[in-house]
């Protein structure tokens, strides 16, 4: 469907209306301007300053998915809802993150995708990289995988050769359904090849990280020394097979109590969750106030984490931005991580709003959105490095974000 058929499809359904209160400051699409990025904003103040005090060598960014619909043997796998208007939410966010990503033509798309991200990554400084997200499907109680509740997967193989293929650029994170049969042997064979962490989306992926069946994969992961990074919170991207409820932070204590390192994605920044230290019909309160209850506990200091990626999306500012900002303490154990190719979705980000609360300057709002426009990825960067709230920033380490993955 062309953009044009698309939009007045959207408009004539009012999804539009629902989805945004108001009209994006940067409009509907990613214009996907060809790089390198213009000189002016290259050298420009912003951008030089972003760096400052951050060794490029350390900047391994933690999140970026590796997505594609399967084209040229990848592997990848889409629901065919995301291809059917019958299921408009889930067709609407396929066209977006093909948009996003630069990769919409027909046949092409994965590989599209992925050179997207190469030329992407020549705007940052050399040595650098991404870290690319497999994506496991869900599974049911029973350990067999289901097609009809998993929305999409990304092979831990081509995650792999992507980062062998490129490793100045990439490392990769594996993906392991903790209720698999051959978790274990999964994960063993991961870390022989490089895996850097293992990535869980609970609610999507149908696991629930404080399930008793998931020790043995618990106590083989604290082996093995890697983190698990696993997001926490609500979750508007990825339609869940599953209760939201199994993205509740204080599911992982569980792992925690095992000696996993665990890094929550989002900081659990949306949504609400059930109180269970106050027992199973406990009060629902913000799943970042759960998320802070644990980064606060002295016995789990070294072990929890927050990643900060999509935390600056429009829909996401307010009172828990505000406070991974002002806690210097938590900045040692904060990561930066884009949650990429989101970043490219227009929409999702507003740099009048930031603006109006005082996050940044109008006149540095206008220079982030050129960068954008070329580089949704530096632009993630350069963002988080200039917002200030009540005179503090993010701390630099916050960003050289390489010393968690390297195995201890």
């Amino acid at each position: 469907m062309k953009r044009r058929q698309f939009l007045l499809w959207l408009a004539a359904g009012g999804a539009a209306a629902a989805a945004w209160r108001y009209w994006p400051d940067e409009g509907i699409f990613n214009p996907c301007l060809p790089g390198p990025l213009p000189e002016r904003l290259a050298r420009h103040d912003l951008v030089q300053a972003a760096w400052d005090g951050v060794a490029p060598d350390r900047f391994w960014d933690c999140h970026v998915h590796l997505v594609g619909v399967g084209a040229g043997g990848t592997g990848v796998w889409i629901t065919p809802r995301m291809k059917s208007l019958w299921h408009p939410i889930q067709y609407a966010q396929r066209v977006f993150y093909q948009n996003s990503g630069c990769a919409e033509r027909e046949g092409t798309a994965d590989a599209d995708y992925l050179a997207r991200l190469v030329a992407l990554h020549s705007d940052l400084r050399p040595g650098a990289k991404l870290m690319l997200l497999a994506f496991e499907h869900f599974y049911a109680a029973d350990g067999r995988p289901d097609l009809e509740r998993t929305t999409y997967h990304t092979p831990n193989a081509y995650a792999r050769a992507v980062a062998r293929r490129h490793p100045d650029k990439f490392e990769w994170i594996a993906s392991i359904h903790p209720y698999r049969a051959d978790a274990v042997m999964l994960l063993e064979q991961a870390v022989r090849d490089g895996a850097r962490a293992v990535k869980w989306l609970p609610s999507a992926m149908g696991m629930d990280p404080a399930a008793p069946g998931c020790d043995p994969f618990y106590e083989a992961l604290a082996r093995s020394r890697i983190p698990l990074l696993t997001h926490g919170g609500g979750e508007l991207a990825v339609l869940g097979g599953a209760e939201e409820e199994l993205n509740n932070p204080l599911r992982l204590r569980r792992p925690l109590e095992h000696g996993v390192r665990v890094i929550v994605a989002h900081c659990a920044a949306l949504g609400s969750g059930v109180d269970l230290d106050r027992g199973p019909n406990g009060p629902r309160v913000p799943n970042f106030d759960l998320f802070a209850r644990l980064m606060d506990e002295p016995r789990h200091e070294g072990l929890i984490l927050g990643d900060i990626s999509a935390m600056t999306q429009v829909n996401r500012l307010g009172p828990a931005l505000d406070t991974v900002i002002r806690r210097g303490d938590w900045h040692g154990r904060l990561i930066n991580g884009s949650d990429y190719p989101l970043p490219a979705v227009m929409p999702l980000f507003s740099m009048r709003a930031l603006a109006a609360r005082g996050d940044i300057t109008a006149a540095e709002g206008r220079i982030l959105s050129e960068i954008r426009r070329y580089n949704p990825l530096l632009f993630d960067f350069v963002l988080k490095r200039r917002l200030k709230v009540g005179g503090k920033r993010l701390a630099p380490a916050v960003f050289e974000t390489r010393r968690r993955f390297i195995r201890r």
